[in-house]
């Protein structure tokens, strides 16, 4: 697989198809990521006509708008939030490739399956977390401190979602590798 324009050796081409429940996993979790990529694309320009139309109205109108920042952010928090699992699908998050020519395949393998699981550990704690905010949030009916006031459980929900379906990717990656015969 080809990371950054540098081939890594034990890694595994997201186009290799598993059979079994990983690889349904896998097929299941590829569709929701792509029904997730449209929605976030179309939430990245209800922001942008969002905060246009803000600009608009204030100018020539002189009437502010008070929903507009927090209505974009909402929209920017989802879409960062739930395509992360599309992106971890492609290995396309930022990473550091410098050692990976130095290293052979074997210790490459254990690279990406020591990284996948320190990046699962750290994100089933944020996932956990975000859940724990959407909880409280909602069970105590949390709201923003602008005039608006829109529920706090809708930014914590889309969070925690996201990062479980990242955390779910990342398990499925190791699965995969591990499924695969890339024994250590």
């Amino acid at each position: 697989m080809s990371s950054h324009g540098f081939e890594i050796p034990g890694a595994s081409a997201p186009s290799e198809k598993l059979s079994g429940p990983v690889g349904a996993a896998e097929v299941l979790l590829a569709l929701i990521n792509k029904v997730i990529m449209v929605c976030a694309s179309i939430a990245l320009i209800a922001a942008s006509v969002i905060l246009s139309y803000s600009v608009v109205v204030r100018y020539y109108f002189k009437s502010p708008t008070y929903w507009q920042d927090e209505a974009s952010v909402f929209l920017l928090v989802g879409a960062t939030f739930l395509t992360a699992a599309h992106v971890q699908s492609k290995r396309g998050h930022v990473g550091i490739d410098a050692i990976v020519g130095f290293l052979s395949t074997r210790a490459n393998r254990l690279r990406l399956l020591l990284v996948d699981m320190a990046s699962f550990t750290f994100c089933a704690f944020f996932s956990w977390k975000s859940w724990t905010l959407f909880y409280e949030a909602f069970e105590e009916g949390q709201v923003t401190s602008s005039t608006w006031a829109p529920p706090l459980s809708i930014p914590y929900s889309v969070m925690a979602f996201g990062m479980s379906l990242l955390c779910l990717q990342i398990a499925l990656q190791i699965a995969a590798g591990l499924k695969k015969g890339q024994n250590l």
